[in-house]
């Protein structure tokens, strides 16, 4: 069956400027992220902007870091996860023993002791006896702080 012609013409003016639609411009104002209001007795049209949420931060895996490794120096990719793996169960066992833990130009990883304090129920206000704990403590380098 042969395709058949069109019988409507357009003139170059009209293939210039196609009909816009309500909807086309509700979908060009949310992108853009501003509201159009109805324009009164032949004044411009006020625009207001709507507030914009920040994109969510993207997040790297060790699935990742081991890829772009694998990528950068030519090895297997199960040659890099199994590297990555090895280097961050080793930063968790040194931790585990109590040893500060130095990244020349990313930071220091510690284990810091805090001690039993008095703290506040916020739904009761009554005061709540918090237990000693331990956590792991992180301090940037210069170098990082100063490159973000």
């Amino acid at each position: 069956m042969a395709a058949r012609p069109s019988t409507t013409k357009t003139t170059p003016k009209a293939a210039a400027k196609p009909p816009v639609k309500a909807a086309a411009k509700a979908a060009a104002s949310k992108a853009t992220g501003k509201v159009a209001t109805p324009a009164a007795k032949g004044k411009a049209a006020v625009t207001a902007k709507a507030p914009v949420k920040p994109a969510a931060p993207t997040t790297v895996t060790l699935k990742d870091l081991s890829a772009g490794l694998a990528g950068r120096h030519g090895m297997e990719r199960k040659q890099a996860d199994a590297v990555v793996a090895d280097v961050f169960a080793s930063v968790v066992g040194h931790l585990k023993s109590g040893e500060r833990v130095r990244i020349n130009g990313f930071g220091i990883l510690e284990v810091k002791d805090r001690p039993a304090r008095m703290g506040r129920n916020p739904a009761t206000g009554e005061a709540v006896q918090i237990a000693a704990s331990r956590k792991v403590a992180f301090r940037v380098a210069k170098d990082l702080k100063s490159a973000i």
